[in-house]
Parts: structure tokens; C-alpha cells; sequence
């Protein structure tokens, strides 16, 4: 009744309208329009017409272009962040242990015989050019040299640049050989460089080094990692430190815990990895205090006697916190806890929380990122890392026909070794250093919808102090300090108050949530 009584008075007003041509129209709602503007239009003179016409089309326009930035920005999907800040009990982070060195020497010295012999070879000729090494050079085994050789790139003629090989051959710019047992070469005046060869040795790059610390040093990783792709990934486990060697002493709080309260992983670059809290199979434990008292304390070994000599020059423990049931990707993101000290490391949390479309390209879970998570096997949550590693090994896969072995192998592949694929390095080299390749992979992996950081500040001190030296009072150590300082032991505590500190004794780490 009320519908159709409004549709006639709505017909009875359009009856009695103006009129139906534009003009009439227009000058309808000059009469009878609130607005100042239009109404004096209609009304005033001449002058006070131009007037306000100019004025009305001028805060008009001032409308259309207040509407405009308000229709864009709306468009834009701009993002509001808002932050907090407050302690609160909250789960304690997982806590990955590794030793510096993967693997002990005792257990690897087989494997590594050669090249050890080689690495001193090659040091002596760097260090010293001058000597003559003809009797130590009919004891190696240079089928490894012969593959990826180090070299000595001469220029003092920058016109004609002499690459010097250390165990006797010269290589001009046209490839060619021939011996020069006349020309020598130090480190220090000639830059030091791996040859990289492929296709049978008939297309050859130099990579070039700062300096000869680091030649060498990448030349012994890139040989020891083709010798350890040939070894079963449980005989790799038993040469690196067992849990019950490193951890020594164990602590959360109030509760004593130890080894057997830490999963183990194997790390490539780090051997046996251990980590607390990791919420795989159990709850995560919660931090309700802040302060070191509650927090985990460790004492580990890391046996730096028995540390492999040129796999790695650092003596100590390399630990991170991170979120639970995420992969710890702890050469990128670890610190390191110097042997012979006690580490405090005070850690703030960040809990981040990203909208997805249209505000970013994040993902919840991965599944929507084209590309295979090669650490989907462990039963972690997606990380952007974890995608650009994965990523970087299909690229591998795909160019040099072998999987590299830092990284996880995907079935029905093969790790990368000189036996089986000659030009593996020569590939991995180019890869490694194409900005395209790293591009693409950026480009393809996308950041995680949900995330948590750990961000910390470390203290040291000695431990123990000259004072208490003596271990008879102190848990788990039951063996001398050893002398000149060396400190194998190195003990951990983590607590928590929205952040974590960590302690390092001998190596001793404390680790807590404030």
C-alpha cells in the first residue's frame, strides 16, 4: 500500500517536472538546487555569472580530484601495519647444535688422504715457488689436481698475462703448454685462480680470488664434497660427532634433560646436527618467565682435536633458533659460540602476519609456488630458503645432469662427482654465479604468509675463570682443561623473555625468552 501510494506521488511529481528538453532540465536544478554556485549561475548578471561560474567548476573539480585519490587508494590495497610489544607465555624456540667441523678426522682420514697430501703440496708451492718439489711430486695422486687445478695468473705484462700452473706447466692466453721450470710466482705478486674446464678440457674459465686463504680453501671444499657424494648418508652419520660426544650436560629451566632430548639431522656443510624443541613428535615446551633461569642450559664437547685440518679453519659450535617444525637453514642464518667462553644471547621475537592477495604475493603453505620443496621430506613448513634452494637445485639438475650435494637429493637422481660427471664444476661454477638463474628463483618463491624471527645479542666472557679452572665441582666435566686455551668444551644455556640468551663455556650457551 505504502509502495504504491510512494509510485504515483513519484508519477504526480514528474507530471508537474519542468519540462523534458536538457535546457529545461538544467535550469530546473539551477532553481531548486541547494548548491550556491549553479543557483546564481541562473540569476545573477554577467560579471557574477563568469564569477561564479568559474568558482563553481573550479571546487568541482577539487571534488572529482578528491574522489579520484580516494577510488585509488582504495585500489592500491595499501597495508595498515600495527605493532605491539609485551611479554606474554609463549612457546620456547627450537634450538639446532651443530659442530663447526662435520666430520672427525680419525673417522674420515681414509677418504681424505690424498687430498690432504695434495693440499699441502699445493700450499708449500704457493707459499714457496722458489724450492724444488720433484720427489714429493712422484708421491701424489694428481688425477683430483688434474681436474680442478689451482693456478698462478701472472700480470706483471698486462699484454700478455702468464698463467703458471704450481706443479710445473705454463699456460699462455692461447692454451698452449710448454715448461717453464725459469718462471716463478708468489701468491702475493700473481692472483691465484681455479681452472674449470668442460668438454674434455677444450673450453676452460679462471675463477679468480682475493686472495689465496680463499682459493684454497674453496678448491679443498668443492674436491671434499665430490669425495663425500660417493659415501652412503649413514656412513657420513657415523663419522660426525654422535650426540652423547657433544652434548655433555643439559638443562630447561628447572628439569634436567639431555641427548636423548634432541633430534638428529645431517647437515651437509656441518655434519650431525641436533635440536631441541623441535616439536616434531612432542608438544613444544612453553616459556612462561623471563630470565636465564629458565631458559635451556648446555655444555657440549666439540672435540676440536679430532676437527678435519682444511675443511674448516673454525673451532667452535654453530647453533640457531628458529620457529618449530621449520627446517634450520643454519649456515645462512646460525651464529657462531666460540670455543672457551660463556655466550649470553638475549633474543627478541617477532611474530610476522602477512594478508595475502591482493596486499602480497605471500603464500600460506607453499602449495600455490611452482617449484618442488626438496625439503618436504623432513616434514617441515614452507620457507622462502627452503624454495630457493630447491629451486637452485632443479637448475642444477637441469643444466649439469647432477644434483649438488649441499643440498637435498631428489629421487631418482645422482650427486654431482668428477667419476660420472666430468664437467660438473665448470656447470656449477657458471650457475652459482648467473644472476638470471638467482632471478628466476627470487622471482618464482614467494615469502611466507606467517613468519617468526629471532633477533639476538650476544655477550661473552672466559669460562671457566682461572679461578675455578678446577672441573671438580663443575656438571658433565670430568677431564682436564686442556692447555694453550684451545677449550673444546663449550656450554650453552637458553632462556627465554620474549627473547633468548645463550652462554658458552669451554663452550658453555644459555638461552632465554624476554
Amino acid at each position: 500500500m505504502h509502495l504504491k501510494k510512494y509510485l504515483r506521488k513519484c508519477l504526480h511529481r514528474l507530471q508537474k517536472g519542468p519540462g523534458y528538453t536538457y535546457k529545461e532540465l538544467l535550469v530546473w536544478y539551477c532553481n531548486n538546487t541547494n548548491t550556491h554556485g549553479p543557483k546564481r549561475i541562473i540569476c545573477e548578471g554577467p560579471k557574477k555569472k563568469a564569477m561564479w561560474f568559474l568558482i563553481t567548476l573550479l571546487f568541482t573539480s577539487l571534488v572529482c580530484w578528491q574522489w579520484g585519490v580516494f577510488i585509488r587508494t582504495y585500489l592500491s590495497w595499501e597495508v595498515s601495519v600495527s605493532l605491539s610489544i609485551g611479554f606474554k607465555t609463549m612457546d620456547f624456540p627450537a634450538v639446532t647444535i651443530c659442530n663447526a667441523s662435520p666430520f672427525q678426522y680419525s673417522k674420515v682420514k681414509h677418504l681424505l688422504k690424498d687430498l690432504d697430501e695434495l693440499m699441502e703440496a699445493v700450499l708449500e708451492r704457493i707459499l714457496a715457488p722458489e724450492q724444488s718439489y720433484t720427489n714429493a711430486t712422484r708421491t701424489l695422486n694428481v688425477t683430483i689436481w688434474n681436474d680442478t687445478p689451482l693456478v698462478l695468473i701472472d700480470e706483471r705484462d698486462p699484454h700478455r698475462p702468464v698463467v703458471l700452473d704450481l706443479f710445473g706447466d705454463v699456460h699462455h692466453g692461447s692454451a698452449s703448454s710448454s715448461p717453464a721450470p725459469e718462471r716463478t710466482c708468489t701468491a702475493q705478486g700473481c692472483k691465484v685462480a681455479m681452472r674449470l674446464c668442460s668438454l674434455n678440457g677444450t673450453v676452460c674459465t679462471f675463477r679468480n680470488f682475493t686472495s689465496a686463504t680463499q682459493a684454497v680453501t674453496e678448491w679443498y671444499l668443492l674436491q671434499a664434497t665430490n669425495i663425500f657424494s660417493h659415501v652412503p648418508r649413514h656412513e657420513l652419520v657415523e663419522m660426525g660427532y654422535p650426540a652423547e660426544r657433544l652434548i655433555l650436560a643439559c638443562l630447561f629451566g628447572p628439569e634436567p634433560c639431555n641427548y636423548r632430548n634432541f633430534t638428529s639431522i645431517f647437515h651437509p656443510d656441518y655434519g650431525n646436527c641436533y635440536i631441541f624443541n623441535w616439536g616434531m613428535t612432542e608438544k613444544a615446551l612453553p616459556s612462561a618467565n623471563p630470565g636465564a633461569e629458565f631458559g635451556l642450559k648446555l655444555i657440549l664437547d666439540i672435540g676440536q682435536e679430532d676437527y678435519v685440518p682444511f675443511l674448516t679453519s673454525t673451532a667452535g659450535a654453530r647453533l640457531l633458533l628458529h620457529g618449530q617444525r621449520s627446517y634450520p637453514f643454519i649456515k645462512d642464518e646460525g651464529i657462531y659460540a666460540m670455543s672457551g667462553t660463556e655466550t649470553s644471547i638475549g633474543v627478541l621475537v617477532d611474530k610476522l602476519e602477512r594478508k595475502g592477495e591482493p596486499y602480497s604475493q605471500c603464500t600460506m603453505n607453499g602449495s600455490d609456488v611452482p617449484v618442488r620443496n626438496l625439503y618436504s621430506d623432513y616434514n617441515t613448513t614452507y620457507s622462502i630458503q627452503a624454495c630457493i634452494r630447491s629451486c637452485f637445485q632443479e637448475h642444477m639438475i637441469q643444466n649439469c645432469s647432477c644434483a649438488h650435494f649441499l643440498y637435498p637429493l631428489p629421487h631418482g637422481e645422482r650427486y654431482c662427482n668428477n667419476r660420472e660427471f666430468p664437467d660438473w664444476a665448470y656447470c656449477y661454477s657458471h650457475l652459482r654465479m648467473s644472476v638470471a638463474q638467482r632471478e628466476t628463483c627470487i622471482n618464482m618463491c614467494k615469502e611466507s604468509c606467517n613468519d617468526t624471527q629471532y633477533k639476538m645479542t650476544i655477550s661473552m666472557a672466559d669460562w671457566p675463570s682461572e679461578a675455578s679452572e678446577l672441573p671438580s665441582w663443575i656438571p658433565g666435566l670430568d677431564f682436564p682443561r686442556p692447555v694453550s686455551g684451545a677449550g673444546p668444551k663449550h656450554k650453552y644455556h637458553f632462556e627465554q623473555e620474549g627473547s633468548c640468551q645463550a652462554q658458552h663455556l669451554l663452550p658453555r650457551i644459555q638461552l632465554s625468552h624476554h
